[in-house]
């Protein structure tokens, strides 16, 4: 079986980060955010009255 010279290993190996990082990446931007809806109620603020 014949041997690979080192600058195949090299390219090989530049190869796989990259198709692993571009994985990722794709990973991370294909996740649509969560849509909130318009119809939610707003916060209830409350007064505090402080006797002080």
């Amino acid at each position: 079986m014949p041997q690979m010279a080192p600058l195949l290993w090299l390219n090989l190996y530049v190869f796989f980060i990259l198709i692993f990082i571009s994985f990722i990446i794709l990973n991370y931007f294909i996740k649509l955010p969560p849509k909130t809806s318009a119809s939610s109620k707003p916060a209830q603020v409350t007064s505090i009255l402080w006797k002080w």
